[in-house]
Parts: structure tokens; C-alpha cells; sequence
């Protein structure tokens, strides 16, 4: 009989092979190059714009026919907003470990640092320092502030690994990716205080194939965000808080946007969250979809609203009152979910009355509130029960 491979695994066998493939280039020697940031012009005092010198080793590792690594020496190294692009030759490593990246102080928008249509780079180790704390304080004095800059992100990109990374005080979102196939981030932290605003650990959106793993997400937002267009995204071995928890959305604020499916989160611990596993949808109407979806594996300690489904998300009355969701969610699996709720109602499922939540699934959840059996709320949601569920379902 001939072999047959589980086409399932491919995005990670993609990525081990370039992993290991980085390895062995760099262990060869005569096969792989060093641009080091410093022999560019860097100046590693955390207050020299080295810009230049980090793009000028970029732009000669991808034009390198060896696997090549951009090196980045131990210090401090301011960087303005710099985006590294094109189509390398060869592999490349971008190597931090044991350096600091410094934002500016002043205002960005945008992003910081982007990856755009890149293939088979490699990100290892060392910290991204957002300074995010000024933009931070205008906002919360509610005065006229830019929006601010994502720290890092990866946009339109392929066989991409980030290992080892830390980021912390991002004045957005900490790492956005966007429009990216088979994307490996494994062993990140990633630090903001829990009053700073829009400070979403990982965002994923427009892309397939993303593996999210061993990450500590201490922020003011989600700890992980799911934007429309995501499809077999895998997330696993996550500490979450503060924050918002891990959420699918906001979805729905356009009418013709993207779904979500396949998705799997599990064994995260929850700890002083405002959610813990939240799917959050526009009450507008929309074409787009959540379906096949697996929490699992899940520990909440006193997170406000452990298990929700919102989908009559319309801040400030934002062109939708008395509307109805038009996403659709369905298929959608509660597995192993335990611990402590901060509020009375442990599972919230507020859906849409047009679209009614479909096949929900609570399998062995057992939530409480102040040490007592906490309570459900379902509205147009139907769905099953297996095993010991508490609060008792109300699922139709």
C-alpha cells in the first residue's frame, strides 16, 4: 500500500524543514552568511537611529544566493518604522537574541516593524520595546491622539517562524499577521499593563495555516485576536492575562467579509481575564461565517464572563441599533472547561436572532462563581450537553 500523507500537517512540516534547513545552512559555514548590524553602522546605545544599517543588512542577506542571517549583537538599537520586503533568494534568520529594538517616542502609525511578502525568514529571541506609555496616557486623558503604530507584523508572507520573542509597551497591537500562509510563533511573551488600550497580543486575520504556541500575553486587550478570512489556525499552551482573553472578532462590521473556520484553541490558563473564550460579532447585517471551532483544555481563574458568544457588539451605537447579527456561528465545541468566574452568568450565549447559534457543543465544563454553581444565558442558540456541565446547559 502506499504511503499516504495527512495533508493536515503540511503547513507544519513546511516549517520544520525551514527551521531545520536554517540550522544546517548556519552550521555549514561556507554555506550561509553573517551581516552583522553593527559592521553596518548600528550603534547599539538604544539612542542612535540605526535604521540604515538594519535595512542595509536586510537588503544584502535577501539578495544572497546562501542562506543568510542578519545579526544583531547585544544592546539597545533605536529603529524609526522600517519594513523589510522582497522576494530573497535564500533563507533568512533575523537574529535578536539578547538585543533590545527600541521604538521611537514620539507617535507612530501604522506599523513599526513589518515583514512584507517575505518567504522562509526565520525571526529568533530578543525584545521589541514599543514605548507605547505616552500614547497610552493621551488616549486615556481622551484628548485628540494618533491611533499608534503595531510593533510587528507580517503581511503577505509564507513559511515564516518566530521563536523566542518578547514584546512589550506596543502602542497597538504587539504582532499583527496579515494575509500570511503557514506561520509558526512558538515561545513569545508578550508584556503591556492592563489599562493600556488596543493592545492585542497576537492578532491573526486573512490567513491560513498559523500555529500559535507556548506564549505568555500579559496586556490590555486580547490576549489573542481572530479577524475574518482566518482558516486552520492551531493555538495551544497559552497564559492569558490580563486581558481580554482569546477572541473570534469582532466579525461582521462589513457586510461582505471573510469567515472564520477551523480552529482550535487549548490548554490555556485564563487568569484574572475579562473573557476567556469569546466569539464577537457586529450586530449588523453580514455575509460572513465562524464555524468548526474546538475550545478545549481550558482553566479560568475568576475571568469575568468565561465562556461567551456576543453578537450584539455596536459600540457607541455604531450605525446598527436594532439590527441583528448576520454572522453565522456554528459548530462550535466546549471540551474540558474549568475553574472560577468573576460574575454569576459562566456561559453567555447571546446570539443572533436571525441567524441562530447552530450545534453547540458543551462537553465536561464545569464553572463556578464564588465557590456556589454559577448560571447560563442563552438566547437563539441551540446546541447538546455531554458529561458533567455546570452551570447546567440552556441550550435548546
Amino acid at each position: 500500500m502506499a504511503n499516504v500523507i495527512n495533508t493536515s500537517l503540511l503547513p507544519f512540516l513546511i516549517l520544520l524543514n525551514i527551521f531545520v534547513s536554517n540550522i544546517v545552512s548556519t552550521s555549514a559555514g561556507s554555506t550561509s552568511t553573517t551581516y552583522n548590524v553593527v559592521s553596518l553602522g548600528a550603534k547599539a546605545d538604544g539612542r542612535t537611529d540605526s535604521s540604515r544599517a538594519f535595512l542595509s543588512a536586510w537588503s544584502s542577506a535577501c539578495a544572497s544566493n546562501a542562506a543568510a542571517t542578519v545579526f544583531v549583537p547585544k544592546g539597545s538599537y533605536l529603529l524609526r518604522n522600517v519594513v523589510f520586503s522582497g522576494q530573497c533568494k535564500n533563507l533568512v534568520t533575523f537574529q535578536i537574541e539578547g538585543a533590545t529594538l527600541v521604538a521611537p517616542s514620539d507617535y507612530g502609525t501604522d506599523s513599526w516593524i513589518t515583514f512584507e511578502r517575505v518567504s522562509g525568514v526565520t525571526i529568533l529571541g530578543g525584545t521589541l520595546d514599543g514605548h507605547g506609555a505616552g500614547l497610552w496616557a493621551c488616549k486615556n486623558a481622551g484628548k485628540g491622539c494618533p491611533s499608534g503604530a503595531t510593533s510587528l507584523e507580517i503581511t503577505n508572507s509564507r513559511e515564516i517562524l518566530i521563536s523566542g520573542l518578547t514584546s512589550t509597551n506596543s502602542q497597538m497591537f504587539h504582532i499583527v499577521i496579515h494575509d500570511c500562509q503557514n506561520v509558526k510563533v512558538q515561545g513569545v511573551q508578550v508584556t503591556a499593563p492592563g489599562n493600556s488600550p488596543n493592545t492585542d497580543g497576537i492578532h491573526v486575520e486573512g490567513s491560513s495555516g498559523v500555529t500559535i504556541s507556548r506564549a505568555t500575553i500579559k496586556t490590555g486587550d486580547d490576549c489573542i485576536s481572530i479577524g475574518p478570512g482566518t482558516s486552520n489556525l492551531w493555538i495551544e499552551n497559552i497564559g492569558c492575562g490580563p486581558g481580554h482573553g482569546i477572541s473570534i472578532g469582532s466579525l461582521g462590521k462589513d457586510n461582505n467579509e471573510q469567515g472564520v473556520q477551523n480552529v482550535t484553541v487549548k490548554t490555556v490558563v485564563f487568569s484574572g481575564t475579562e473573557n476567556g473564550v469569546r466569539i464577537k460579532t457586529w450586530a449588523r447585517s453580514s455575509q460572513g461565517f465562524v464555524r468548526g471551532v474546538l475550545f478545549e483544555d481550558a482553566t479560568m481563574n475568576n475571568a469575568r464572563n468565561p465562556i461567551i458568544i456576543d453578537q450584539q457588539y455596536c459600540p457607541h451605537d455604531g450605525d446598527c441599533p436594532n439590527q441583528s447579527s448576520g454572522v453565522k456561528i456554528s459548530d462550535v465545541t466546549y471540551r474540558n472547561i474549568k475553574g472560577s468566574s468573576a460574575s454569576e452568568i459562566a456561559m453567555n450565549f447571546d446570539c443572533s436572532h436571525t441567524k441562530p447559534c447552530s450545534n453547540i457543543v458543551l462537553d465536561n465544563v464545569d464553572l463556578k462563581y464564588e465557590n456556589k454553581v454559577a448560571t447560563a444565558s442563552c438566547t437563539s442558540a441551540d446546541g447538546s450537553a455531554t458529561g458533567l456541565v455546570q452551570p447546567a446547559s440552556c441550550l435548546a
